[in-house]
């Protein structure tokens, strides 16, 4: 059986055309394809070096004229981005919202601090009179170095901890008020 179907293949195979003429005549697009001269890869890059030294030149030649000018750009303030500067050396004041918010705390304080037993009552008045003894001394430096950033910060931060400190002593009281799984 497979000899009958090989023969069928080998007599099918011989009846196809062992040439195949194309449609039309390719030759005069082939030969003008040869004949035309490429265009060089180094033309594009050339074009885009030339951008670049353009980009520069009017750049430079922008900062120059802007910077020639001896006005000095204007400068607006929008007066919701202007901030107040805390309390730096006894020349600034903290701001009403800080102040606000710490005399509140400290209105609280005696009555959280009797909430809590004599032991965490005492730790916690001695971590706020360590604080406190920080922000007077970093006041008394700032004094004579008002510019000093980084007692700034320290300052800063000192404030921000007395403010979190009492805000905790509230938290740890009305926690204790509020548990019911006793």
């Amino acid at each position: 059986m497979t000899e009958e179907f090989d023969d069928k293949l080998d007599r099918a195979a011989r009846q196809l055309a062992t040439e195949i003429t194309p449609e039309r005549d390719l030759w005069p697009d082939i030969a003008t394809a040869i004949n035309t001269p490429t265009r060089s890869r180094w033309t594009p890059m050339f074009a885009q070096a030339a951008a670049v030294v353009l980009l520069v030149v009017a750049s430079s030649a922008i900062t120059y004229v802007t910077v020639k000018n001896d006005g000095g750009p204007a400068v607006s303030y929008d007066p919701e981005l202007i901030f107040e500067q805390a309390s730096f050396g006894g020349n600034y004041n903290l701001g009403p919202g800080f102040q606000d918010a710490r005399n509140s705390l400290r209105a609280e304080l005696d009555v959280e601090l009797a909430r809590l037993s004599p032991e965490a009552s005492a730790d916690v008045r001695a971590n706020l009179d360590l604080i406190h003894k920080a922000i007077v001394d970093i006041n008394a430096v700032l004094e004579e170095e008002p510019d000093n950033a980084m007692l700034q910060q320290k300052l800063l931060r000192a404030y921000r901890e007395e403010l979190a400190l009492l805000n905790r002593v509230g938290g740890l009281t009305r926690k204790v008020m509020m548990r019911n799984d006793i």
